[in-house]
């Protein structure tokens, strides 16, 4: 199963039933993801927990002073079938500016906007608005 998909959508489904935290398996891949989420004010914060096997990520969600989740859509773009592949230039900007496009290039996962500062193009992980 893809873990980035598995990743949003445990996020996704928290945030509509207005939960304050969601837990799922850790992995680098999704705590650098989660990093950028709170950096872009998507969500509040994590924590990794270390056991046995991999460890427990938790992510505790961001809701505005109404009670609406800080984004309204997380989409996946490339899928282990489908992997989306673009060039620096061709990077998309994503609602106007207000969302953000999560990459992973050879430097490491980042948004949209740092990988156009550094020239980078890479895989499209996700989109965020």
């Amino acid at each position: 199963m893809d873990t980035i998909a598995q990743m949003l959508t445990n996020v996704r489904n928290g945030s509509m039933a207005k939960l304050e935290k969601v837990d799922m398996p850790a992995s680098k891949v999704r705590e650098n993801i989660a990093k950028i989420l709170i950096k872009e004010g998507f969500v509040r914060s994590f924590k990794m927990a270390r056991d046995s096997k991999q460890g427990i990520m938790r992510i505790y969600l961001k809701y505005d002073e109404v009670g609406n989740p800080a984004f309204s859509n997380l989409s996946k773009v490339s899928t282990p079938g489908k992997r989306v592949y673009v060039k620096s230039s061709e990077i998309p900007v994503v609602r106007s500016g207000t969302g953000q496009c999560i990459i992973s290039t050879n430097k490491g996962i980042m948004t949209g906007n740092d990988a156009i500062k550094g020239n980078l193009g890479g895989e499209i992980l996700c989109l965020v608005w």
